[in-house]
Protein backbone atom coordinates (compact mmCIF):
# COMPACT_ATOMS: atom_id res chain seq x y z
CA UNK A 1 0.00 0.00 0.00
CA UNK A 2 1.55 3.23 -0.88
CA UNK A 3 -0.85 5.23 1.65
CA UNK A 4 -1.35 4.33 5.23
CA UNK A 5 -5.37 5.01 6.19
CA UNK A 6 -6.89 6.56 9.35
CA UNK A 7 -8.43 5.32 11.96
CA UNK A 8 -12.14 5.70 11.10
CA UNK A 9 -11.70 7.18 7.46
CA UNK A 10 -12.18 5.95 4.33
CA UNK A 11 -8.53 5.12 2.22
CA UNK A 12 -9.07 4.95 -1.56
CA UNK A 13 -6.54 3.16 -3.56
CA UNK A 14 -5.72 3.77 -7.22
CA UNK A 15 -6.64 1.16 -9.76
CA UNK A 16 -3.27 -1.24 -11.04
CA UNK A 17 -1.49 -0.62 -13.71
CA UNK A 18 -2.29 -2.48 -17.12
CA UNK A 19 0.38 -5.76 -16.86
CA UNK A 20 -0.51 -5.90 -12.68
CA UNK A 21 -4.15 -6.45 -13.26
CA UNK A 22 -3.82 -8.79 -16.17
CA UNK A 23 -1.45 -10.55 -13.82
CA UNK A 24 -3.71 -10.58 -11.25
CA UNK A 25 -6.81 -11.75 -13.22
CA UNK A 26 -5.29 -14.88 -14.29
CA UNK A 27 -4.27 -15.85 -11.07
CA UNK A 28 -6.99 -15.03 -9.67
CA UNK A 29 -9.03 -16.93 -12.79
CA UNK A 30 -6.85 -20.27 -11.86
CA UNK A 31 -7.35 -20.61 -8.59
CA UNK A 32 -9.48 -19.93 -5.17
CA UNK A 33 -6.92 -20.30 -3.09
CA UNK A 34 -5.63 -16.68 -1.45
CA UNK A 35 -2.54 -17.11 0.73
CA UNK A 36 -1.60 -13.43 2.87
CA UNK A 37 1.78 -13.39 3.85
CA UNK A 38 2.49 -10.64 6.85
CA UNK A 39 6.08 -9.82 7.79
CA UNK A 40 6.76 -13.73 6.00
CA UNK A 41 4.70 -15.54 7.90
CA UNK A 42 1.60 -16.87 6.06
CA UNK A 43 -1.77 -16.71 7.73
CA UNK A 44 -5.19 -18.37 7.25
CA UNK A 45 -7.73 -16.23 6.81
CA UNK A 46 -10.95 -16.59 7.98
CA UNK A 47 -13.73 -17.57 4.81
CA UNK A 48 -15.47 -14.16 5.66
CA UNK A 49 -12.15 -12.49 5.25
CA UNK A 50 -11.20 -14.29 1.89
CA UNK A 51 -14.53 -13.21 0.55
CA UNK A 52 -13.54 -9.51 1.29
CA UNK A 53 -9.87 -10.19 -0.07
CA UNK A 54 -10.81 -11.97 -2.98
CA UNK A 55 -12.96 -9.04 -3.65
CA UNK A 56 -11.00 -6.61 -3.34
CA UNK A 57 -7.95 -8.21 -5.83
CA UNK A 58 -10.67 -8.93 -8.43
CA UNK A 59 -12.17 -5.35 -8.44
CA UNK A 60 -8.39 -4.31 -8.34
CA UNK A 61 -7.63 -6.62 -11.23
CA UNK A 62 -10.65 -5.06 -13.20
CA UNK A 63 -8.64 -1.71 -12.98
CA UNK A 64 -10.62 -0.44 -10.83
CA UNK A 65 -10.06 1.93 -7.94
CA UNK A 66 -11.00 0.80 -4.42
CA UNK A 67 -12.46 2.58 -1.35
CA UNK A 68 -12.00 0.70 1.75
CA UNK A 69 -13.61 1.78 4.93
CA UNK A 70 -15.69 0.20 8.40
CA UNK A 71 -19.43 -0.33 8.44
CA UNK A 72 -19.31 0.97 12.12
CA UNK A 73 -18.15 4.65 11.55
CA UNK A 74 -20.50 7.55 9.97
CA UNK A 75 -19.10 10.22 8.05
CA UNK A 76 -19.97 13.68 7.64
CA UNK A 77 -21.60 14.93 4.31
CA UNK A 78 -18.48 15.47 2.93
CA UNK A 79 -16.68 12.83 3.84
CA UNK A 80 -19.97 10.68 2.14
CA UNK A 81 -19.77 12.92 -0.66
CA UNK A 82 -16.20 12.21 -1.34
CA UNK A 83 -16.99 8.17 -0.81
CA UNK A 84 -19.63 8.43 -3.32
CA UNK A 85 -17.99 10.41 -6.34
CA UNK A 86 -20.34 13.88 -5.81
CA UNK A 87 -20.61 16.91 -4.68
CA UNK A 88 -21.34 17.64 -0.90
CA UNK A 89 -24.58 19.52 -2.49
CA UNK A 90 -25.84 16.23 -3.95
CA UNK A 91 -25.07 14.23 -0.67
CA UNK A 92 -27.29 16.49 1.14
CA UNK A 93 -30.64 16.40 -1.15
CA UNK A 94 -29.86 12.76 -1.60
CA UNK A 95 -30.23 12.35 2.65
CA UNK A 96 -33.09 15.03 2.10
CA UNK A 97 -34.91 12.73 0.03
CA UNK A 98 -34.29 9.74 2.17
CA UNK A 99 -31.98 8.05 -0.96
CA UNK A 100 -29.43 7.45 1.82
CA UNK A 101 -30.21 7.47 4.80
CA UNK A 102 -28.32 9.87 7.70
CA UNK A 103 -28.59 10.30 11.75
CA UNK A 104 -28.41 13.77 12.98
CA UNK A 105 -25.97 14.51 16.32
CA UNK A 106 -27.68 17.99 16.68
CA UNK A 107 -28.01 19.34 13.44
CA UNK A 108 -25.17 17.96 11.92
CA UNK A 109 -25.83 14.85 9.54
CA UNK A 110 -23.78 11.22 10.23
CA UNK A 111 -24.06 8.81 7.19
CA UNK A 112 -22.84 5.07 7.54
CA UNK A 113 -20.19 4.20 4.75
CA UNK A 114 -22.56 0.87 3.64
CA UNK A 115 -25.34 3.39 3.10
CA UNK A 116 -23.38 5.21 0.68
CA UNK A 117 -21.93 1.56 -0.69
CA UNK A 118 -25.75 0.74 -0.83
CA UNK A 119 -26.54 3.36 -2.71
CA UNK A 120 -23.17 3.17 -5.29
CA UNK A 121 -24.52 -0.07 -5.77
CA UNK A 122 -28.02 0.39 -6.55
CA UNK A 123 -27.23 3.06 -8.88
CA UNK A 124 -24.50 1.02 -10.85
CA UNK A 125 -27.31 -1.80 -11.03
CA UNK A 126 -29.76 0.86 -12.54
CA UNK A 127 -27.44 1.48 -15.37
CA UNK A 128 -26.10 -2.33 -15.82
CA UNK A 129 -30.09 -2.73 -16.85
CA UNK A 130 -29.96 0.02 -19.62
CA UNK A 131 -27.65 -2.15 -21.43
Amino acid sequence: MSEKSHANQPATFAPLNAAAADRLAKALADSDDVTVFVDGTAVKLPAEAVVAVQDVLRRLSRGDSITVSTNEEFLNTSEAAKLAGISHTYMRQLTDKGEIPVEYRGTHRRIKPADVMAWLASRSHLSDKGK
